[in-house]
């Protein structure tokens, strides 16, 4: 038997090459060689994600073993990092002595650093695993979308986690070669109407890309027309002129009919762009999300493409994870943290990640809510951020508290579709002189063009019934009435290009819903048009 296995190997390179030769054209050859390249790329693809997958099972199956496990590589790490790790490597132990500590704290430490520490021991694995097996859940749901030819990304950053390695390259066609700039990026993908996949970065990204081509569209059905890049496409550039007249809603199945996903990498502040976008541009279309990235790394597995969006299982790898309870949008008195397997269904919680270099134990401020449990690890989902919580005189209104009443509101207002929003205490901009301390919330509106004192009004009403507290300071005269800002076209795009520029900004970048800093807030306020 290894006699005959040796004897295919020395005689597959030479039989293939005949064949290739025997192709009657350059054009055949290359497309059969690209045919093949993807066929192997994915029998190699299929079995990395199945020994994943096993090793996922595994690991689920007996979550205690697993996170005593990661415990242990996180002491080993600090100790080869030269910060000698305290004790034993037994959970209780280490708990004990290393106590808990604040993103905020961290941020303070580090000169106003935004990213709070994660593991870098693992986190290449974690990529790779989430990449693998994404991909994976990705074409058992929708076989024919990863076909060649059929992925365009039009960003330059990528959703999946992990770059795929040799020989899997091959099916990384959703960027071309020397082709980096999101501009150029676009222009391939429209010149290709045969799409099945869409990838962007992040929702909000996407967001960009398809209001920029709903304010550029003419000049870029112009220069698929004059083929620049390629050889020119009048015939495509006319379909494209056509599409674009037909508005905003359904416009993505009308440039590529074939469409079936759009690609993105979900992290905090992404809810409401892939809300937008599914009501308009990308109607119609599934999202699908590899994994849940926090603080710059992966935290959570998404296995179900076909569930509603933002199910994620949290795995017992690195980094070494914590659950740490949550009451009523605030965190608990105690700094008592649980595993995974202790996670409750229907119980909040904050993250708590433990990075191997310095051994810290992080509260992030992502928190989940238990929804179910795969073998003995919590699927989640992940709901607010504790630091996005707006609170002027104490009232605490976490941050999906407040999305959800400005989402009722909107809903009011007659023609209106929200595109993002952002929210700064008064006491940032010195706007409360006069006046008793209030929410300036800015928003950018599909639909409507300007805003009424009636608009305003309903979105008052919707903060007090969804929070008590607020209800009962309003009554008071404690916290003033909400003041709503419709911003111009390209604000939020404006903003996150002057987040991105920090030069300690993640990614993925995280979109603020609550802004802390003035000159930000000066961003959108200077582009207020009602």
């Amino acid at each position: 038997m290894l006699l005959w296995s040796l004897l295919l190997l020395l005689l597959l390179p030479p039989l293939l090459l005949l064949l290739l030769l025997l192709l009657p054209s350059q054009a055949a050859r290359l497309s059969w060689l690209a045919s093949l390249q993807h066929r192997v790329a994915w029998g190699a693809l299929g079995w990395a994600a199945a020994w994943q997958q096993r090793r996922l099972e595994q690991s689920t199956r007996h979550v205690g073993q697993s996170q005593q496990r990661a415990l242990s590589r996180c002491l080993q790490g600090a100790q080869r990092s030269g910060c000698p790790p305290r004790g034993s490597a037994d959970v209780s132990t280490f708990q004990k002595r290393f106590p808990l500590i604040r993103a905020s704290r961290i941020q303070e430490e580090n000169g106003g650093q935004l990213r709070a520490p994660t593991s870098n021991q693992g986190q290449g694995e974690a990529f790779l695993q989430a990449t693998l097996l994404g991909l994976t859940v990705l074409k058992k749901a929708h076989p024919e979308v990863l076909a060649p030819g059929s992925i365009a990304r039009v960003t330059p950053t990528s959703p999946w986690p992990s770059p795929l390695p040799w020989p899997l390259r091959a099916l990384d066609q959703a960027a071309l070669p020397g082709v980096k700039g999101p501009g150029a990026l676009l222009l391939e993908a429209l010149r290709r109407p045969g799409l099945r996949v869409l990838e962007a970065g992040t929702a909000v990204e996407l967001l960009d890309v398809f209001l920029g081509l709903e304010a550029d569209g003419e000049e870029w059905a112009k220069a698929v027309a004059a083929g620049t890049p390629g050889a020119p496409l009048p015939s495509r550039a006319a379909e494209l002129q056509q599409a674009l007249e037909g508005g905003p809603r359904g416009l993505a199945l009308r440039l590529w009919p074939k469409l079936q996903v759009v690609v993105t990498l979900d992290s905090g502040g992404q809810a409401e762009a892939v809300a937008a976008l599914g009501a308009l541009w990308c109607q119609g279309l599934t999202f699908f999300s590899p994994g849940y990235a926090a603080s710059g790394g992966v935290v959570g597995l998404n296995l179900w493409p076909e569930q509603p969006h933002g199910l994620y299982l949290l795995p017992p790898g690195i980094p070494f994870t914590e659950l740490l309870p949550v009451q009523e949008g605030v965190r608990g008195e105690t700094d008592s943290t649980v595993l995974l397997a202790e996670a409750q269904r229907g119980s909040e919680y904050e993250l708590v990640l433990t990075d191997p270099t310095s051994l810290t134990r992080c509260c992030l401020g992502d928190v989940i809510q238990v929804v179910g449990a795969h073998n003995q690890c919590p699927i989640v989902r992940f709901v607010y951020r504790l630091g996005q919580a707006l609170s002027v005189r104490g009232e605490n209104m976490a941050e999906d508290v407040f999305s959800e009443a400005l989402r009722r509101a909107v809903g009011q207002w007659p023609g209106a579709k929200l595109l993002d929003h952002v929210c700064v205490e008064s006491s940032i901009l010195d706007s409360s002189q006069g006046s008793a301390p209030h929410y300036e919330v800015f928003v950018e509106l599909r639909g409507l063009r300007n805003l009424s004192e009636e608009h305003r009004d309903k979105l008052d009403h919707c903060l007090q019934s969804a929070s008590p507290s607020y209800k009962s300071l309003r009554f008071r005269g404690s916290v003033g009435l909400a003041r709503v800002h419709l911003v111009g076209r390209g604000t939020f795009r404006a903003l996150r290009e002057a987040l991105t520029a920090a030069p300690s900004s993640p990614f993925p970048p995280e979109m603020p819903r609550v802004l802390r800093h003035r000159d930000l807030a000066q961003v959108l306020q200077r582009r207020v048009v009602s």
